[in-house]
């Protein structure tokens, strides 16, 4: 056989393959920090873009890559999050959630973790919210920061397993002790509404606002009702607008319809029929069914 000598081209195809593979790889790094963190997904998505931005990879060649590498679980992983949200390709919620369990299956950590939080909120039957609560709770035994949260919330809503308050509070106190910020926000609520634990409002106004000084959204929308209403601190209605406008501009509809109820009551600012049927229609769009009824009440008037 003739022995053949690799050309510039082939040595330029072997460097990139090799340079997309540490790419992917560094990219379930990032997104298996920013879950344990508890980062919410229009943050986890934006350190996707931005690390893929930044190193100059053209989206579509990553993602033919991805295409042609489906035997190892980051890239299976990776092109179902790529489906989950719409990158390169429109947004396929049945697909991502296949290739999620098909990673998931192959013991990929961060597939786990998202597979778990799709069988919860977005596929949720019998199956697959016990499959959510074994997963969680085999992961929360290795001290998974997200894991850990994850199960307290089966605990608190009964996803998998019985209601059990106590032991959801106890998670959540866990979670939040290894710096999960949903952890933080989910304890903070405990101990506002007494649930698990006794009523404590200062210690949820500083786990609201421990959570929120790291930008999570529910946190911030919560500081802001403890301004708003005085809980584990004065009232301050300035200090809730600001709160409930940098969580609705983080996309969050609950602080959209907030801030959209103090431009319809004028209260804390000038009333504007104008900017809050902007903001329900923000938080209308996304589901919330209050925003909803808001938002014809007034477009009828």
């Amino acid at each position: 056989m003739k022995e053949i000598e690799p050309t510039i081209q082939s040595i330029n195809e072997i460097i990139y393959e090799e340079d997309l593979s540490h790419i992917v790889d560094e990219l379930i790094g990032i997104t298996f920090k920013d879950l344990n963190r508890g980062n919410e997904e229009n943050v986890r998505k934006q350190h996707i873009l931005d690390y893929i931005n930044y190193n100059k990879i053209i989206f579509q060649e990553i993602y033919n890559w991805l295409l042609n590498h489906q035997n190892n679980s980051n890239s299976i992983y990776l092109l179902g999050y790529f489906n989950y949200n719409g990158i390169e390709i429109n947004i396929n919620i049945q697909k991502a959630f296949e290739l999620y369990q098909k990673a998931s299956d192959l013991k990929n950590i961060v597939a786990q973790l998202d597979f778990a939080n799709m069988c919860i909120h977005e596929m949720g039957n019998e199956n697959n919210h016990n499959e959510a609560f074994k997963l969680s709770k085999t992961l929360a035994e290795k001290n998974n920061p997200n894991a850990v949260n994850k199960l307290g919330y089966c605990y608190d809503h009964g996803i998998g397993t019985s209601i059990d308050k106590e032991k959801a509070f106890e998670l959540y106190q866990k979670a939040a002790d290894l710096g999960n910020l949903r952890g933080m926000n989910n304890l903070g609520r405990c101990y506002e509404n007494g649930s698990g634990t006794e009523i404590n409002m200062q210690k949820a106004f500083e786990l609201y606002e421990k959570s929120a000084d790291s930008g999570n959204s529910y946190a911030l929308n919560n500081l802001g009702c403890c301004y708003d209403s005085g809980i584990g601190t004065f009232i301050n209605k300035q200090k809730a607008f600001e709160l409930f406008l940098m969580a609705a501009n983080l996309g969050n509809d609950i602080a959209q319809y907030n801030i959209a109820l103090m431009y319809e009551k004028g209260e804390g600012i000038e009333k504007d029929l104008n900017k809050a049927i902007y903001w329900y229609g923000k938080s209308a769009a996304q589901g919330d069914p209050d925003a909803q009824s808001k938002l014809c009440k007034l477009l009828e008037e």
